[in-house]
């Protein structure tokens, strides 16, 4: 089973390791910072079209955002 906590731990590093203001994020994703800052509190669960979103735009996979794996760079698309 797949730790909550972690999964928003992660979205958040991501964004902070981007530079990136929650405001900004959710025009990226085309959701309001209110609904963004709720994902990252766990307060809303992340559609899969989100958690898509996210992974493509840092270039890395929704497994690793899930905390299924640890390794950051995305798997060869076939």
């Amino acid at each position: 089973m797949v730790m909550m906590m972690h999964i928003y731990e992660r979205i958040r590093n991501l964004r902070e390791d981007a530079d990136l203001k929650q405001r900004e994020l959710g025009e990226i994703l085309n959701c309001s910072q209110r609904v963004y800052s709720n994902y990252e509190r766990g307060d809303l669960d992340i559609p899969t079209e989100i958690l898509i979103k996210l992974a493509d735009y840092y270039n890395t996979s929704v497994d690793y955002i899930l905390g299924l794996t640890d390794e950051i760079k995305p798997y060869k698309r076939k």
